[in-house]
Parts: C-alpha cells; sequence; structure tokens
C-alpha cells in the first residue's frame, strides 16, 4: 500500500525473489512529492545494486553540510559519510520501470479504502470497489493517510502543527556539493542539487505561521525573508513549479512498525525531522529490512508472530534512537534565540555537530539484494 521509495523497493526485492507482488498507489508515475531529495550514502551501494543508475540519472555529489540561525550565521562542516542529491520524480520513476521489468503489479490511480485481517491472510479494498486478497500486507504510504485513521493510530490522536512546501529551483550562486539548512522563525529550510542544475528547496514550518498570513507567498515574504541567506535565494533564483508541492498535518510522533498484523515500513513506520536529512535513506533501508522478513515468513522460515517480533525488533534496533536524536534536535531550531544559541554551540563544539550527524545516520547497508532461501 502506497509506492512511495519504501513501497518501490520492497515490491522489487519480493518481486525478484519470486512472490506475487501488487502495489497500489493514488497517483501515476512520475509525480513530485514534499521531500528534501538528499540520500545518504548508506544506501548508495544497495540502491546500485538493485540497479539504479544514480550517475546516469545524474545525482550530484553532496559532501558537506551549511546551517545558518535566523539572523544568518553560518556554519559549516564536513559531512563525513556524504551522500546524494536527485529528485523523486526521477528516482522514483527508475525504480518503477525496475519494478515493472521484475513483474510487479501496479494498480495505480486508486487508493486503499481499508484493509482488515482475518484468518491469517487480508482483505484490501479500494476506492473503486475492488478487492484484493494477500498473505501479507506492507504499509508504506507515508506520513499520513486515511488508512492511519482506519486502524486507530495513536498519533493520529496528538496535534501535528507541521506543514511542508517545496520547490525545484534553478540558481548559479549555490554549490552542488553543499546541503544547506537555513533557519526562521517557527521553521527551517533545507536546500541542495538534484539532477539536471536544478535545486530542491524544502521548508518545514507550523500552520500557524500560514494561518496568520493568509497564503504561502507572504508567509515566505515576511517570515523566510529573515534569514537573509533566505531571501538572497527567493529574490534570485529561477523557481520552476507554477506553485510549490504542500503537505499538511505532518507528525513525528512515534509510531509502531507493526499495526493490526501490517508490516509498516518508510514514514508510515516512523518520520525522521527533516532537518537531519535522512528520510529518503532510512525509507530505503527500511524496505530492504522489511523485504527480508517477508521473505522469511513467505518460504514458512517463522510464523506470523515471529515474523511480527523480529520486524518491530529489528526496525526499532535500526531506526529508534536515531529518530528520538532528531526529535530532540529539533527542540534547537525554529525558536530564534535557541537557534542563535544552537549556531555558536555547535560552531565552538565541533566534535558535537560531526556526533549528532553520525547519531542520526546509519551504517552502510550491504551491497546485496534479498535473496532466494532456496540459493
Amino acid at each position: 500500500m502506497g509506492g512511495g521509495l519504501a513501497g518501490l523497493v520492497s515490491a522489487l526485492e519480493l518481486s525478484r525473489v519470486g512472490w506475487s507482488v501488487v502495489l497500489v498507489e493514488r497517483k501515476t508515475y512520475p509525480f513530485h512529492k514534499v521531500c528534501g531529495e538528499y540520500v545518504s550514502n548508506e544506501v548508495r551501494p544497495y540502491m546500485e545494486a538493485l540497479g539504479v543508475d544514480l550517475a546516469g540519472l545524474g545525482a550530484k555529489a553532496i559532501n558537506r553540510f551549511q546551517f545558518s540561525s535566523p539572523s544568518g550565521r553560518l556554519l559549516e562542516a564536513p559531512l563525513d559519510l556524504g551522500g546524494f542529491g536527485i529528485s523523486r520524480f526521477t528516482l522514483d520513476y527508475a525504480l518503477y520501470q525496475l519494478a515493472l521489468e521484475a513483474g510487479v503489479t501496479f494498480l495505480l490511480g486508486k487508493q486503499v479504502e481499508s484493509a482488515t485481517f482475518q484468518e491469517d491472510s487480508f482483505r484490501v479494498t479500494l476506492n473503486d470497489t475492488e478487492t484484493l486478497q494477500g498473505r501479507l500486507v506492507i504499509g508504506a504510504f507515508g506520513k499520513r493517510s486515511k488508512l492511519d485513521k482506519q486502524l486507530e493510530r495513536a498519533f493520529m490522536q496528538q496535534p501535528s502543527p507541521y506543514i511542508g512546501v517545496k520547490y525545484h529551483i534553478r540558481t548559479d550562486t549555490f554549490p552542488e556539493d553543499v546541503i544547506a539548512l537555513h533557519n526562521f522563525p517557527d521553521g527551517y529550510c533545507g536546500m541542495s542539487a538534484v539532477e539536471d542544475g536544478k535545486y530542491c528547496l524544502c521548508y518545514l514550518t507550523t500552520r500557524r505561521n500560514l494561518k496568520q498570513f493568509g497564503n504561502i507567498p507572504d508567509m515566505e515574504r515576511t517570515i523566510l525573508y529573515q534569514n537573509p541567506h533566505l531571501k538572497q535565494i527567493y529574490e534570485t533564483a529561477e523557481f520552476l513549479y507554477n506553485k510549490p508541492e504542500v503537505i499538511n498535518e505532518i507528525s513525528f510522533a512515534p509510531k509502531k512498525a507493526v499495526e493490526d498484523h501490517i508490516l509498516m515500513a518508510g514514514d508510515s513506520a516512523g518520520l525522521i525531522t527533516p532537518l537531519c536529512g535522512n528520510g529518503m535513506a532510512m525509507a530505503i533501508h527500511g524496505a530492504r529490512l522489511v523485504s527480508d522478513v517477508a521473505n522469511l515468513y513467505l518460504n514458512g522460515q517463522v510464523n506470523r508472530p515471529q515474523l511480527e517480533k523480529q520486524y518491530q525488533a529489528e526496525w526499532s534496533r535500526l531506526f529508534a534512537r536515531r529518530l528520538w536524536v532528531g526529535r530532540n534536535v529539533q527542540r534547537l531550531f525554529g525558536d530564534a534565540w535557541l537557534s542563535e544559541w544552537a549556531v555558536t554551540l555547535f560552531g565552538t563544539f565541533r566534535p558535537l555537530l560531526r556526533e549528532v550527524m553520525r547519531q542520526t545516520h546509519g551504517e552502510v547497508i550491504a551491497a546485496t539484494p534479498v535473496s532466494p532461501l532456496s540459493s
């Protein structure tokens, strides 16, 4: 359920080892998504092993990090592991094509209305009343979905004050090997290069900011322009969208990796704060994990209780700490005074900044796709 990075990678993996896979996605490829579009190198060897030609797609190598306080004070540090920039429009479409070749059945332009578990199997109903039966369901429907409400997930009961806004721009004043994080009152904006000479400009702010000004352009001119780096970008860059991509009610509250026997992957399992710049890598890494444990179950090596227990434990081992660090670091940003203090702190104690970055990134994962157990 869902055809973002986690859905596409897990569908591709499971289809390649011989399972019949149906992927339901409400949009039609290729399409844009609200996303920072920076990927940690922890998943680069694995992605290339899957057959994704990152160099051929124009991915940009990124090895430096900048961040500024709302007043414009700038700090720069190396990215020890580094990463690459590539748009979701391009990367998701490349994975979609690989999955088609692997035999995945796509139901595009459709949406899951319900997924119910009974007698050790699932019944999935779509918005056109079509129904599907399956032994296993992977929930990869993103940050927030009507399915979260149907499943009565705990995080849906908590307030979600954040909105995300994304553009693609062109500029000749920003280096391609840098990912920048510019803070402003009640928010922060990330910027990094993607393919074809473009840059991704994506920011997180509060609905309160938007409500105060009534529309995005007025909010940007009044709030984001307070950071001189953002003011310069907005006044000199070419904005390539007629209007931005926007997503509402983003929640960073903890989630469970298994809900009503559905294995959650990607943002459905847990959303890292954007300032940590690692959500895409986590989705890919999580898809590798869910494919592994799903393959064990489908081959009869573990039963369903063992599958769910193992998946939740492994997911928590890999991702719970970095999500916790991300939530706590986010508290330092958005507030003007705290952001200024954080820049001073990290500038004075550089090892602390490198440790925070290390804690929100994982180790490089094996460049080996899932293998059939018979091999």
